[in-house]
C-alpha cells in the first residue's frame, strides 16, 4: 500500500511539496488555515481541508493520524509549528518532517523528536552563494558536514579527453557520478534537443564541452576543481 502523506501549511514550500506528491501518485491530504491556500490546491489535492492545526480535535477529525508521514511547513509562526508538532507526536504520527526558519527552532523541533528538520530558505541562500563564488557551479547539494554533490560544466582543460584521462579522482579525490550531456534526437518525427544522463561513467567515457559534471567529495576539493579554467 502507497505511504499517505498529510502537507499542513500551504506557502510556496508546503504546496510545492503536495503538487510534487500527487504529481507522483500518491494520497495527499493538505491543510491549511486559508481558506485561499485550500482552494489553490483543492483541483489536485487527495483531500484538502480548511482547520486550525494547532487544535488536536480538528486534526483528528481529519484523520491526520492515519497517515505515514506529516510535513509541517508552517516555518514563519514559530509558536504554531511547534504546537502542530507536539499534537502530532500526541496523535501518534511516526514520521514527521518539520520547516525550521531559525537555528533555535530547528533544535526546538529537534529536541522534540521529530524525524527531519529542513531549512528551505537558508539552503537556497547556500547554493546561490556556491554558484556565485564558482559561476560553473550549476547545482550544489551538501550530504553532510564537509562533503556535498555538485554539478558543473566540463573545464576547458579536459574536454576532449577520456574521463580516465583527466584524473579527476587521482588529481583532486572527487567521484564522477554521472554526465550529462544536451543530444539532437528525432523524437515524434521531429528534431529535439534533449538532455542524456550517463549514469556511472566509464573510464573510457570522453568528456565534451559543454557536458556537466555530477560529482562528489569534500567541500574543499570541489571548491578547487571549480576554479580550473
Amino acid at each position: 500500500m502507497a505511504r499517505q502523506f498529510a502537507v499542513i501549511g500551504l506557502g510556496r514550500f508546503g504546496y510545492s511539496v503536495a503538487e510534487t506528491l500527487i504529481k507522483k501518485g500518491y494520497e495527499v491530504l493538505a491543510i491549511d488555515s486559508d481558506e485561499a491556500q485550500i482552494e489553490a490546491v483543492s483541483d489536485f489535492a487527495t483531500y484538502a481541508v480548511q482547520c486550525d492545526a494547532t487544535d488536536e480535535r480538528a486534526l483528528k477529525a481529519v484523520s491526520v493520524q492515519n497517515v505515514d508521514v506529516a510535513v509541517v511547513s508552517i516555518g514563519e509562526n514559530i509558536e504554531a509549528s511547534i504546537l502542530i508538532v507536539m499534537t502530532l507526536k500526541e496523535l501518534g504520527v511516526k514520521q514527521i518532517i518539520a520547516k525550521a526558519v531559525t537555528p533555535l527552532h530547528g533544535k526546538i523541533l529537534a529536541n522534540m523528536g521529530v524525524s527531519e528538520v529542513i531549512y528551505p530558505e537558508r539552503d537556497a541562500a547556500v547554493r546561490l552563494a556556491h554558484r556565485l563564488i564558482a559561476p560553473n557551479v550549476l547545482e550544489y547539494l551538501e550530504l553532510a558536514q564537509g562533503y556535498s554533490i555538485e554539478e558543473i560544466e566540463v573545464p576547458a582543460p579536459f574536454a576532449g579527453k577520456p574521463l580516465k584521462e583527466a584524473s579527476i579522482r587521482t588529481r583532486f579525490g572527487i567521484n564522477v557520478i554521472a554526465i550529462k550531456r544536451r543530444v539532437t534526437k528525432l523524437v515524434r518525427g521531429e528534431w529535439t534537443n534533449v538532455e542524456e544522463m550517463n549514469v556511472n561513467p566509464d573510464a573510457e567515457d570522453i568528456l565534451q564541452k559543454g557536458d556537466v559534471m555530477v560529482i562528489v567529495g569534500k567541500e574543499e576539493d570541489l571548491d578547487r576543481l571549480s576554479k580550473i579554467e
